[in-house]
């Protein structure tokens, strides 16, 4: 299979000015006015009128907002940007009509992420010199890896975290080949204790990176909660727990694509369970460390990473019983609590590892459907098969691998199992 051309983004820090800071911090106040402006319009016009207004009507009124003495300030930073966040709020409408997504809310201040978007007009970039525009001096950029050779960013995206960083994030058109063909393949079961268990038996253990530096985090929101709220110390108090925050995402985030660059490499099929991290945050006891563990992202990374090397990522439906589940006979277990670690089947003896044991039929099932394309139902009664009988021939045959024919390349699948 040949190499492939695909839009990457490098995100690097930079050091601005104190010009330039002031300049991207107006700009980034700019773009959440106008994109709070048009989703207010567009929400008047539906509830008062019941009619649509279009990204070009909202861009015709953002010309109007210009020059009015209110608004006049708009002006006064570069146009890209705001044209960009009008057409962020059109994809906003977009995705809530396709029901991928809940209707758009307005950004707040003090809980969105500031960011300005740039296209090619509104910026020069030669030999690593980025120069924004109304900006007279290039960014002070910490080039931390290189760009692809004669890679021209089509699109810049300058933000500023809680903590006070500064990132540039350039949007290339990168040639990725595809990773070597394997036949092994891999189930994947999450979990709290360990983060995800393999269908071979290894378990990833979750670093918990907060509970590392809870101690840290704990003392510096005592000193936060100390401080009155807007003033200067408090300000500093706020950024210090904000960086504590940024420190264990960073390195959660570059242990998820440490592990899955590794799954990706390692194995031509990854099977995975369809999550809905949402509601089981609704767990006050588990949701700490659910969200911890980064479920969501690690799903983001293996499904991007396997469409980029041609590998294949099947997700099977959240109520398969992959834990009452024998993965040797195929029997479901009745009842199954979470502290029971370890059971042992009634229909053929074997002892099963729960999580071992899930990540294996997640394989098992995830294969059998992706070959034969069956139906894999989970059954409600204990003294019936897991699978039906077209999915449980194939069932036996996927735990050693997909054949030739079966492997697919750099697709996504969702398989449905009611």
């Amino acid at each position: 299979m040949g190499t492939k051309c695909v839009k990457r983004a490098f995100k690097y820090r930079f050091y601005p000015t104190e010009e330039q800071a002031a300049e991207l911090s107006r700009t980034f106040g700019c773009v959440r006015k106008v994109y709070n402006m048009a989703l207010d319009a567009r929400s008047r016009a539906w509830t008062l009128e019941h009619r649509r207004v279009s990204y070009v009507e909202t861009s015709a009124m953002l010309t109007e907002w210009k020059k009015t003495e209110e608004h006049g300030f708009l002006g006064e930073v570069s146009s890209v940007p705001l044209q960009q966040s009008l057409r962020h709020l059109q994809t906003a409408y977009t995705a809530f009509f396709d029901k991928r997504a809940r209707y758009p809310r307005f950004k707040s201040k003090k809980r969105s992420k500031d960011s300005a978007e740039y296209t090619r007009s509104a910026f020069r970039f030669s030999n690593e010199q980025l120069v924004l525009a109304k900006m007279s001096e290039p960014l002070a950029i910490a080039w931390s890896r290189p760009l692809p050779e004669e890679a021209e960013p089509s699109t810049v995206t300058v933000s500023r975290d809680r903590a006070g960083r500064w990132f540039v994030s350039l949007l290339v058109e990168a040639t990725i080949a595809p990773g070597p063909a394997t036949d092994t393949a891999v189930g994947l079961d999450a979990g709290l204790t360990s983060l995800v268990t393999l269908s071979t038996g290894e378990k990833i253990t979750n670093p918990k990176f907060e509970r590392k530096d809870r101690a840290r985090l704990g003392k510096a929101q005592q000193q936060l909660s100390r401080k009155a709220r807007g003033s200067k110390n408090w300000e500093k108090a706020r950024v210090e727990v904000a960086r504590v925050h940024a420190r264990i995402a960073d390195r959660r985030r570059d242990f998820l694509h440490k592990l899955t660059t590794r799954l990706v490499r390692e194995n031509q099929t990854i099977v995975i369970e369809d999550l809905t991290v949402r509601s089981m945050l609704g767990n006050r006891t588990l949701a700490r460390a659910i969200s911890d563990a980064s479920w969501t992202e690690l799903r983001s990374l293996l499904e991007y990473k396997c469409a980029w090397y041609g590998r294949e990522l099947i997700a099977i439906d959240r109520f398969f019983p992959s834990s009452k589940t024998c993965s040797a006979c195929g029997l479901i277990r009745g009842e199954l609590s979470l502290s029971v670690r370890h059971w042992t089947c009634e229909g053929c003896g074997t002892r099963h590892d729960r999580d071992h044991n899930a990540a294996k039929t997640i394989l098992a099932a995830g294969l059998a459907v992706s070959a034969c394309g069956a139906g894999v139902r989970p059954q409600r009664s204990s003294s019936e098969r897991a699978v039906g009988d077209e999915a449980g021939s194939v069932m036996a045959r996927a735990m050693a691998g997909p054949s030739r024919k079966e492997k697919g390349r750099g697709q996504s699948v969702i398989v449905p199992l009611r």
